[in-house]
């Protein structure tokens, strides 16, 4: 793990002035327009696809449904060290909030050591089935319990699902119990066992792909190539993840986001053009990959109800944000308290809503920390 670590970190330092001066101008922007994105179109498409392998090629064989979702690596996480708000747990009782970590795993291990630089909630409306999803940045300055105050990214290192969920909780006033992780690095071994993908890759990409591309090979044993023109490509596993990582253009860590979407849509789109036989493969291969506190049984009883879920919305959090360099560069929550009224505004309704004191607390020392007021 740590080789790998110094592999990222070595990309990292090379590169932070530029990442710096990108992330710094995209956060420039007082308020990001709220619209669909890519992300809206692939939760979409993967819910229907889910519920067509399982609802209707498989029908009412519940046993073969156990047998598939069984495959899943299951793990215990202790509810009661979640920090979930007993006001915020009441007002949200209508609300299921999932989180969802695509970790740096080496060796397909998902938990604790394990820096997560994918973070998105999938907020399910209990009553209208609509779902938005919120994608926390990666270097976001918040309150790590036992850590101080550090980059979110790392709640999941110190301490595995539980920590990063309690984080989620403390920071945002949420009621988060239920998580689901991947290794983003066994994307690589899905795009190569589906034939790769189509991409478009401008100018400003090729220099850090083919720097990522070196990376990535090393850190998953896989060899793959240089990129070396731009335009629509098929891209094999090592460069589709190689892509998705780039952090050093003009959006930094915002762009960086959207690639990953770029990715996931354009295995969906793959994954559209395969036989049943093919996907059932897939399943069999992929599954495996998940590691998540959420039952077989719990996964089977929202089949029934998941030809009506519609995806609404997704955003990025925090909305409003500036970068500092401390010991490291940080993105900082313009404020948070002001961050999470928004949120909660966006995502639940709640027009008057009032962070808890945790909240107005942590804002207050990162205000102190930062001067950014």
């Amino acid at each position: 793990m740590e080789g790998k670590h110094a592999e990222k970190e070595e990309i990292q330092s090379k590169r932070n002035a530029n990442y710096q001066s990108s992330a710094v101008k995209a956060n420039q922007v007082k308020k990001r327009p709220k619209k669909k994105n890519k992300a809206v179109r692939i939760i979409g498409v993967i819910i229907l696809i889910l519920v067509m392998i399982l609802a209707g090629i498989i029908g009412g064989m519940y046993w073969y449904v156990q047998d598939k979702l069984g495959k899943m690596q299951q793990v215990d996480i202790d509810e009661g060290n979640l920090a979930i708000d007993s006001e915020v747990e009441q007002n949200l009782t209508g609300y299921r909030n999932i989180a969802l970590f695509g970790v740096d795993s080496r060796d397909n291990e998902l938990g604790k050591g394990n820096r997560s630089d994918c973070i998105i909630i999938a907020s399910i409306n209990n009553k209208t089935k609509e779902v938005k999803l919120l994608s926390v940045y990666r270097d976001t300055y918040v309150q790590i319990e036992g850590h101080g105050l550090d980059k979110i990214t790392h709640a999941y290192a110190y301490g595995g699902p539980e920590l990063a969920i309690q984080t989620l909780n403390a920071n945002l006033d949420l009621n988060i119990t239920e998580f689901a992780t991947v290794n983003f690095d066994s994307v690589a071994s899905i795009v190569n066992q589906i034939g790769g993908i189509t991409i478009n890759i401008e100018q400003s990409e090729i220099q850090y792909i083919n720097e990522y591309i070196d990376a990535t090979s090393k850190i998953t044993g896989i060899s793959s190539k240089h990129v070396t023109k731009t335009g629509k490509q098929t891209l094999d596993g090592v460069q589709a993840v190689a892509y998705s990582r780039i952090r050093y253009t003009a959006g930094g860590d915002y762009k960086r986001t959207e690639r990953m979407r770029d990715v996931l849509e354009a295995m969906v789109n793959k994954i559209k053009t395969m036989s049943i036989g093919e996907i059932n493969n897939l399943l069999d291969y992929a599954l495996p990959m998940v590691y998540t506190n959420i039952s077989t049984n719990d996964i089977i009883a929202l089949i029934p109800d998941a030809f009506n879920y519609k995806i609404a919305d997704s955003v990025g959090w925090p909305y409003e944000t500036k970068g500092i360099t401390l010991n490291a560069w940080y993105g900082v929550p313009v404020t948070l308290e002001s961050n999470v009224i928004q949120l909660h505004q966006e995502l639940f309704g709640e027009e008057e809503y009032v962070p808890t004191q945790t909240v107005q607390t942590i804002s207050d020392k990162i205000v102190n920390k930062t001067g950014y007021q």
